[in-house]
C-alpha cells in the first residue's frame, strides 16, 4: 500500500493486517533466534519479526568467538574463574545472579551448538579450539576463524525453521502494545518494503533488538542498531539501567575514511596481534605491564587516546596493530576476515604490514533492566534478551561474553515468554492505541516544511560523540544534554515525502526518535555517575570511587523526560565474595598451587 500526503493520515484500523501469536520475538540476531526456539518448544505458536532480512542481523558481526570455560586448551578454567573475571571487568556493578548463571551454563550453550552442527574451530585431537582474549584468566573464546557470529547464526537459523516459526522479514516495530490490565499484548510496526501496517497480538513478546552504536558518528555497529526495542519498552513503561555504560572497541578501523569504526576483531590480538605508536614503542607495557595486548578494553581503548593526545599517534589518529610477525599462513588460517577485509578495503596486506586501528563505539552495557533467571521486565508479559537487556556486563563487557549472553538468555527468555503465555489469556487491547500509533507513524508525511531527518541523524551523532563519548566531563554532558533536548523538540516537526515503499527517509524518523531517547538517557546516567569506571570515563572525576560502586543508575520515562535514580547493586552471597580475596581468579590460583605442590615434592 502506498500513499500520498493527502491520503496518508486517514487510516482504517480494521483493514490494518494482524497476526495471531502466543509469543512474539522482535530481532532476528542471536539472542532472537535462540529465544524463538526455547519458545517453540513446547506447543506455542511463535513468530519472529526481523527488521532486516534474516540472516543479516548485527550478530554476524561478532568475530572473535564465544567465551565459555570448557577447559579444552587450560584445564584449569572453571565457571568460578569466568566468574572472577566478568565481576571484575565489570568493576563489581554487574548483576551477580546473572553472571552466576551465565558462566555456569554458557560452556553447554555451545555444546548445543555444536549438536545442532555448528563447525567450531579444533584442536589436535579434536576438541572445540579455545583462543585467549582481553582480560581472560585463560584461553577461553571457542570460534570459527573470525567469523563466529555468522556460523551461530547460520546454526540457529535452521533450528528456527526445524522449529516451524514464523518469520517477517524487514519489519519496522514503532510501539509495545498494552491491554487493559497493562499487561504486554502485542506490538504494532509497518513492512519496510511498502510501508503497510501490521499488528502482531501476543501473550508475551521477547525484545532482542539489539543496541543503539548507530547514535554515535564513529561505530563497530550495522545499521539496524537504533535502539528501537529499548526505546519502545522505556516509552511504555519498563526501567533502564546503566545506561552511561558505552563501550568503546579499541580497535576499529581507521582508514579510508569510508570504513571508519569498522570493527578490527579482539582475535587479532588474541593471536598475538602487538600494538604500537608511532614511535615503534609497545606502549601497552606501559599501561598494564601483566596483560599488555591483552588488558581489559575499557584500558586499551584509553591507552590509544592518550598516546594520541600525548602527540604519539599514528597519521590518522590511532594505533599500529601488527601481527606481521607471524607466518601469513597462520594469520590466513586464524584471521581470514581480517585478511580480506583490510585487502579489500585498505589496500593493506596484513601478513606484510602493521595497520592504523583506533577506538570505536562498540557495544551498550546499559539496557533493560530485567529479572536474572528469566529475563521479565517490569511491565508483565515482556521480557528481553540480548545486548538490548542489562545485568551481565557492569561497567565494561569482556569481549567474547556478548556471544554467550545471547545463547544463556535468549534461551531463558524464550523458556519464561512460553510460560507466562502458557499461564495467561490474550488481552484486550488498551483502546485507541493503534489509531494513536498509525496517526504518529503517518505525521511526517501530511507536513510541508519541517525538519529532515538525515540532518537530525548527523546532528545527533556528533553531539553523542562529541559531549557524551569515550571522555566525559560534567561541562561536555551538560552542553550535549542542552543540545540534545533541543534536537528533541525539532525532531517533533520532521518531515519525509514521497510513498510509503522503499522510503529510507520514513526510516529513519523512528531511528532517529529512539536515539534520542536513549541518548538523554547516556547522559543522565553520565552526569550521575561522578566518577571513572569501567568504560565510563569522567576527567572531572578521574578515579574510581568504592561509595559509587554500591549503586547502579536506574531511569524511568516520566512525562516526556529521562528520570534518573540509584538503586543498590545486588549484594554478593559470601560463598561468591570469596572468590576475590586474593589478586588472583580461582583457576590460576589453583595452577600456582599444583605447582608449588610440584616443586615441594621434586
Amino acid at each position: 500500500m502506498t500513499t500520498n500526503k493527502k491520503s496518508s493520515s486517514n487510516v482504517n484500523v480494521e483493514t490494518i493486517e494482524r497476526h495471531q501469536y502466543d509469543v512474539v520475538i522482535v530481532g532476528a540476531g542471536g539472542a532472537g533466534l535462540r529465544a524463538a526456539i526455547a519458545a517453540a518448544d513446547g506447543q506455542a505458536k511463535v513468530a519472529v519479526i526481523s527488521k532486516s532480512l534474516l540472516g543479516k542481523a548485527h550478530t554476524v558481526m561478532a568475530e572473535g568467538g564465544v567465551a565459555a570455560s570448557l577447559g579444552n586448551v587450560d584445564a584449569d578454567d572453571s565457571w568460578d574463574t569466568h566468574f572472577y573475571d566478568t565481576m571484575k571487568s565489570g568493576h563489581f556493578i554487574n548483576n551477580y545472579e546473572v553472571v552466576e548463571l551465565y558462566t555456569k551454563e554458557v560452556a553447554d550453550r555451545v555444546l548445543e551448538l555444536e549438536s545442532w552442527g555448528a563447525v567450531f574451530d579444533r584442536t589436535p585431537v579434536g576438541k572445540i579450539m579455545q583462543r585467549p582474549f582481553g582480560a581472560h584468566s585463560f584461553r577461553r573464546l571457542a570460534h570459527i576463524g573470525d567469523r563466529t557470529g555468522k556460523e551461530l547464526i547460520r546454526t540457529l537459523q535452521y533450528q528456527v525453521i526445524h522449529h516451524s516459526v514464523d518469520v517477517f522479514q524487514e519489519v519496522t516495530t514503532t510501539r509495545l502494545l498494552l491491554d487493559k490490565e497493562g499487561r504486554t499484548a502485542g506490538v504494532f510496526g509497518y513492512y519496510r518494503e511498502d510501508g503497510r501496517f501490521v499488528i502482531f497480538q501476543a501473550k508475551s513478546v521477547v525484545l532482542a533488538t539489539g543496541g543503539f552504536g548507530k547514535a554515535y558518528k564513529v561505530t563497530s555497529n550495522s545499521w539496524e542498531s537504533t535502539g528501537d526495542g529499548a526505546a519502545m519498552a522505556f516509552q511504555a513503561g519498563a526501567e533502564l539501567m546503566d545506561m552511561e555504560m558505552v563501550q568503546f572497541h579499541p580497535t576499529g578501523m581507521v582508514w579510508p575514511p569510508g570504513v571508519r569504526g569498522l570493527l578490527v576483531t579482539e582475535g587479532v590480538r588474541g593471536e598475538g596481534g602487538l600494538l604500537y605508536n608511532s614511535q615503534h614503542e609497545r606502549f601497552m607495557l606501559r599501561y598494564d605491564p601483566v596483560l599488555h595486548e591483552l588488558s581489559s578494553r575499557d584500558v586499551v581503548a584509553r591507552s590509544i587516546y592518550k598516546e594520541n593526545l600525548a602527540g604519539r599517534g599514528t597519521p590518522h589518529g590511532g594505533a599500529w596493530l601488527d601481527i606481521s610477525h607471524l607466518p601469513a599462513a597462520v594469520v590466513k588460517s586464524k584471521l581470514p576476515g581480517m585478511y580480506e577485509q583490510f585487502l579489500s578495503l585498505a589496500d593493506v596486506d596484513i601478513t606484510k604490514e602493521a595497520f592504523e586501528v583506533a577506538p570505536t563505539t562498540h557495544y551498550a552495557m546499559g539496557g533493560i533492566r530485567v529479572e536474572a533467571a528469566t529475563g521479565a521486565t517490569n511491565i508483565p508479559g515482556l521480557f528481553a534478551a540480548g545486548e538490548v537487556a542489562c545485568g551481565l556486563h557492569g561497567a565494561n563487557r569482556l569481549g567474547g561474553n556478548s556471544l554467550g549472553d545471547i545463547l544463556v538468555f535468549g534461551r531463558r527468555a524464550g523458556m519464561a515468554a512460553r510460560a507466562y503465555a502458557d499461564d495467561h489469556d490474550q488481552g484486550d487491547l488498551m483502546s485507541g492505541q493503534m489509531e494513536d500509533e498509525a496517526q504518529r507513524v503517518l505525521a511526517p508525511f501530511s507536513r510541508t516544511q519541517g525538519e529532515r531527518p538525515y540532518q537530525l541523524m548527523a546532528e545527533l551523532q556528533e553531539i553523542m560523540t562529541n559531549y557524551a563519548g569515550m571522555v566525559r566531563s560534567r561541562d561536555t554532558l551538560e552542553t550535549g544534554l542542552e543540545q540534545l533536548k533541543t534536537l528533541q523538540e525539532r525532531s517533533t516537526r520532521m518531515v519525509i515525502s514521497g510513498s510509503r515503499a522503499y522510503n529510507p527517509g520514513w526510516h529513519t524518523i523512528f531511528d532517529v526518535q529512539s536515539m534520542l531517547v536513549l541518548g538523554e538517557a547516556v547522559i543522565r546516567g553520565a552526569l550521575a555517575r561522578e566518577e571513572s569506571r569501567g568504560a565510563h570515563w569522567r576527567t572531572d572525576f578521574p578515579e574510581e570511587l568504592p561509595e559509587m560502586g554500591a549503586w547502579n543508575f536506574v531511569h524511568t520515562f516520566q512525562e516526556g523526560t529521562v528520570v534518573v535514580r540509584a538503586d543498590p547493586v545486588p549484594a554478593m552471597p559470601d560463598r561468591l565474595a570469596r572468590l576475590f580475596e586474593s589478586n588472583q581468579s580461582p583457576g590460576i590460583l589453583r595452577k600456582q598451587q599444583r605447582a608449588a605442590r610440584r616443586g615441594g615434592d621434586s
